[in-house]
Formats: structure tokens, sequence, C-alpha cells
């Protein structure tokens, strides 16, 4: 288990939790009221700053239900958030639907994953080894 440090900085802020213990995201919820208009999009605040632990990365993912009967979403799904970083978690919401959406403190408006990061390096080839999928990009498996 890791452990990550928060500070609330808005009055209204919620500590990230689960719905569910098997559940991979801790919900994330706004602070203050907006309308997300019809294909208009924003940063809703979370009032939470958080330190990340080296070697991590927080992604911010939409919540299925509000995309599903809403239409609205994360527009840059997933953000990252680096552990470097201590400013506030905002999210960046978008409305595809047709109707105005209302946003309200305490509101559940995305989820936070957090994940591991690998040590990389890149090498420089002159061949790469071949795999059945090949240079077969978009719609190559269908749809």
């Amino acid at each position: 288990m890791i452990q990550v440090k928060y500070i609330r900085i808005h009055q209204n802020a919620k500590v990230p939790q689960k719905t569910h213990d098997d559940d991979a995201g801790f919900d994330l919820f706004a602070v203050e009221e907006f309308v997300l208009h019809p294909q208009e999009y924003t940063c809703i605040p979370t009032g939470l700053s958080i330190e990340l632990p080296s070697g991590t990365e927080a992604q911010i993912r939409p919540r299925s239900g509000l995309a599903a009967k809403h239409g609205v979403t994360v527009l840059n799904t997933p953000g990252t958030i680096d552990a470097g970083y201590r400013g506030e978690i905002k999210v960046i919401m978008i409305n595809h639907g047709k109707e105005d959406f209302p946003i309200h403190p305490g509101m559940r408006i995305a989820q936070m994953v957090i994940k591991p990061l690998y040590d990389t390096s890149f090498e420089e080839a002159f061949t790469l080894e071949e795999s059945a999928r090949g240079e077969h990009g978009f719609g190559s498996s269908g749809e």
C-alpha cells in the first residue's frame, strides 16, 4: 500500500474515496457550483492538492455514469498528475450533451487512479522485431 498526503485548500474539499473496496478509482468531488452548458468545457476545482510518491502518477478519468446518462466527461482523458505537482487538482470537464449540466459541491465528477511508472530509456535501432500486427493502425482490428 502506498501513502498519498493531501492538503485541503478549500473548506468544502472531500478526501478522494472508493465506493467499493475493489474499485480501481478514487472518486473526486467538486467544491463549487457550476453549470456546464452544451458543448462547453471548464476546469472544475476539487479543493485538494496531493503529494504522490516518487515513481507514481495519478490518472484522472471520467465517471462512466456521467458520460452514459448526460454526455459529460473528462476532456483530456486520462489527465495526468505528475508526482512533482503540488497545485490544486482540477478536472477539465466537457458537456457533450444537449442540456445544461449542473455541478454542485460534493458531487462526484471524476475518478483518480494511482499508477506506478517504469524507469525508461530509449535505444535507437535500425530494425524492430516483427509482430503479428505489424504496421496496421487505426481500424485494423475491425472498427
